[in-house]
């Protein structure tokens, strides 16, 4: 007669009905390409610098003005010992002056030797896009934005529109802040 061990049995039972209640492994799905940027509002256009072009964004600091100076000019800013231009994006690409704001910030941006703050109406952080949302439509915007303009994001019904602040930077017009008088 063969010994019975209950304890035994009833571990068994417990890994029997545990096996049949289980869950499969999850399924592997493939990688989803993403990209990511600094999404940010000049007027009612909402735009993304890619994430390595603005290296920090603040509130706008105390500024001193600039006599003879660009209208896109705000003027100067000491952000923690260096002395940098603020300029005004809006002024600067369609005439419109950035209205201060609890919203308005500063993207600081350093591209090729060119160290600024530009004033946008508002910054709305690290944005992700994903591959399948990159489109070749964009909302009717001015030709002087779309100069800066590289390509388009759309999800649900916003299009973010993918901001050159390298290009910007090296526009020669946007380093000319001396007034011509």
């Amino acid at each position: 007669m063969a010994e019975t061990y209950p304890l035994f049995d009833l571990l068994r039972n417990i890994e029997t009905r545990s096996r049949s209640k289980a869950l499969g492994l999850p399924q592997r799905e493939a990688l989803r390409q993403s990209w990511s940027g600094i999404g940010f509002r000049m007027a009612d256009v909402r735009l993304i610098a890619p994430f390595g072009e603005v290296s920090e964004i603040l509130t706008l600091p105390t500024l001193t003005k600039v006599p003879s100076a660009r209208p896109w000019v705000m003027g100067l800013a000491n952000v923690r010992g260096t002395l940098l231009p603020i300029l005004d994006l809006g002024m600067f690409i369609e005439g419109r002056k950035t209205v201060r704001h609890s919203r308005t910030r500063l993207m600081i941006v350093n591209q090729k030797g060119v160290m600024a703050g530009v004033a946008v109406d508002e910054v709305f952080g690290l944005r992700h896009f994903y591959e399948e949302e990159q489109t070749d439509m964009f909302p009717q915007v001015s030709q002087q934005l779309m100069e800066y303009i590289s390509g388009a994001y759309q999800q649900n019904e916003i299009y973010w529109g993918i901001f050159s602040m390298l290009h910007l930077c090296q526009d020669p017009q946007f380093a000319e802040v001396a007034s011509r008088a």
